[in-house]
């Protein structure tokens, strides 16, 4: 048997920020050599960020990210890291052309170099478009343990890159991973990792990114499983964590090279002798992940901040409905940066109740953001007088007024708006296209309305309710016209919910759904609504994915179509 310590270092990277993600990588591997780390892994194409999309075949991208791996390699040798075995994912590219690749970083040098196999195309994904595959492997022996290495998507499929390291023999397998969040994905991940653990016979290391990027956001949940797949620790959700565990392996030494498995399998030496017995450091707790609305409510949060951050805002500005929608978002916003950060506009119109008046001021005083009240019927009767417009045209007006207003308080202070719809709303086309649905993000725009209700009276449960009771209780209405409700126009929303549920997220047609159980005449009038509103979804600000198919980067369908689920 042989021992080894390894730290998995769960960071959050930026797109683009080469400099600042080396620094991040530095930072890991001088806490893991201090915890006494001999191998630290960080995710898949820490040093560029993930995804990088089409700036991948960018060869001056490339170039950079190749240049940035080498310094980093000498810095990491330069303070005193050199003897760690710095797992790094980054962007190279050779005459093929660009490769998703993980290095090994050691004595301040690239010693071994892992190309991803394994390509996703569905989904999120995009890989084949942006990257060449390997197949190569290389398996590095460090202190006497045979160390494997694999990429992502690679332990998602059966077969390849692990079966092949199985093959070949290896003692141990380090797995960097950028896997996005989404409702129970992390039920998959342990039973996935120890299948993979089971297959490669040695246990298994997955690391994984943690952040928002975009429309993504990334978990973390990173664990080590024994080769039973027996789960040895796991790292907390949503949060940078640098998790240290001692392994003890077989140390087969093994030798076996060359065409294994349809894989060119090159083996190197870093240390061939394995270390002194040494007392293991205590084991880490072996976490669960959070419950369902927790993790739900921790991604929207990670997912709005990162937003804001990483694309150089320090506030937002929404507008504040007394709603459930905009409360939750409110909410979100205020978990995500802070009360001082967020600024609440009430816009109320000749049509608003006192109650939506009243209510939003109530969510002001209860999370503490900045407050104003910009009453728009003024703004309303010059556009319509002088317009002529009345009925759906003057509603829209109403909502186009606060759009407005909003973007012209973000022009003037800096504040990032906020887009407060759902993904109900979303789907249904109900929203006005440069009124409710402007802005730079959309903090629900994965989240039907009946979870909205769930993610409210969760968040409301932890202690300081910040969500006003009758936001969350009184029917839902847009208040454009007297007395009216979301009902007028919709169907009821947990019916609502159900179809959409099997339409969006299952993909089922018109049959399926009435074999579903549900009404012809509410399956044609949800279709047609959700067919025909595919221009605004496209126009719509980006949000945080938080489900199996979300709007955008998962559905994507042609606006111009005249095919129509039907009977």
């Amino acid at each position: 048997m042989a021992q080894l310590r390894i730290a998995l270092a769960q960071v959050n990277a930026t797109v683009g920020d080469l400099a600042g993600n080396a620094g991040l990588v530095l930072d890991q591997a001088r806490q893991a050599r201090e915890a006494g780390a001999h191998v630290v892994v960080l995710p898949e194409m820490v040093l560029t960020g993930y995804p990088v999309e089409d700036l991948a075949p960018r060869e001056s991208f490339a170039r950079a990210s190749r240049e940035a791996l080498g310094e980093l390699a000498g810095r990491l040798g330069d303070q005193g890291c050199g003897d760690l075995a710095v797992v790094v994912g980054h962007l190279d590219r050779d005459e093929a052309g660009p490769r998703n690749a993980v290095a090994v970083l050691h004595g301040g040098k690239v010693v071994a170099t892992q190309y991803k196999h394994h390509l996703p195309n569905y989904g999120v994904f995009d890989e084949r478009r942006n990257f060449v595959p390997g197949d190569t492997l290389d398996i590095v022996r460090v202190h006497g343990v045979d160390v494997g290495l694999v990429i992502c998507e690679d332990i998602w499929q059966e077969g390849g890159p692990i079966a092949a390291l199985g093959e070949a023999g290896v003692d141990l397998v380090v797995s960097p991973n950028a896997s996005p969040y989404e409702r129970a994905k992390d039920d998959a991940r342990l039973p996935l990792v120890a299948r993979r653990a089971a297959e490669a016979g040695a246990p298994l290391v997955y690391v994984n990114l943690v952040g928002g990027q975009d429309d993504l956001v990334f978990d973390g949940d990173s664990m080590v499983v024994d080769a039973a797949g027996n789960l040895l620790a796991r790292a907390p959700q949503f949060v940078e964590h640098l998790m240290v565990v001692d392994l003890e392996t077989t140390a087969r030494r093994a030798t076996t090279a060359g065409r294994v498995g349809g894989f060119t399998v090159t083996r190197r030496v870093l240390d061939d002798q394995p270390l002194p017995a040494y007392e293991p450091a205590p084991a880490p707790i072996a976490g669960e992940p959070l419950d369902e609305l927790a993790e739900m409510w921790a991604a929207l949060v990670l997912g709005l901040r990162d937003y804001v951050r990483k694309n150089g805002f320090a506030s937002v500005v929404l507008g504040l409905s007394g709603g459930i929608d905009s409360a939750v978002c409110a909410a979100l916003a205020v978990d995500a940066i802070g009360a001082g950060n967020v600024h609440g506009v009430s816009m109320p119109s000749v049509y608003s109740s006192d109650h939506s008046r009243s209510d939003a001021l109530d969510l002001a005083q209860r999370t503490g953001l900045h407050y104003e009240v910009q009453p728009i019927a003024e703004m309303v009767s010059v556009f319509t007088g002088q317009l002529g417009l009345t009925g759906l045209a003057e509603e829209n007006v109403q909502a186009r007024c606060r759009g407005v207003t909003l973007m012209g308080l973000s022009n003037q202070h800096g504040h990032l708006v906020l887009a407060t719809g759902n993904k109900t709303e979303l789907a249904v086309g109900y929203s006005t296209i440069y009124g409710d649905a402007v802005g730079g993000f959309a903090p629900i725009k994965d989240v039907p309305k009946t979870l909205v209700w769930e993610l409210a009276r969760w968040r409301n449960a932890q202690g300081d309710a910040p969500i006003p009771e009758a936001s969350i209780t009184k029917p839902p209405s847009a208040e454009l016209r007297p007395d009216q409700l979301d009902t007028d126009s919709l169907p009821d929303y947990e019916l609502l919910d159900q179809v959409l549920d099997d339409y969006v997220e299952g993909d089922l047609g018109y049959q399926a759904l009435l074999a579903a159980g549900f009404a012809p005449e509410l399956v044609d009038r949800v279709l047609r609504m959700v067919d025909a509103a595919e221009y605004k979804r496209r126009q719509y600000p980006p949000g945080t994915k938080i489900s199996f198919r979300a709007f955008g980067r998962d559905r994507r369908l042609p606006i111009t179509s005249a095919w129509r689920e039907g009977k």
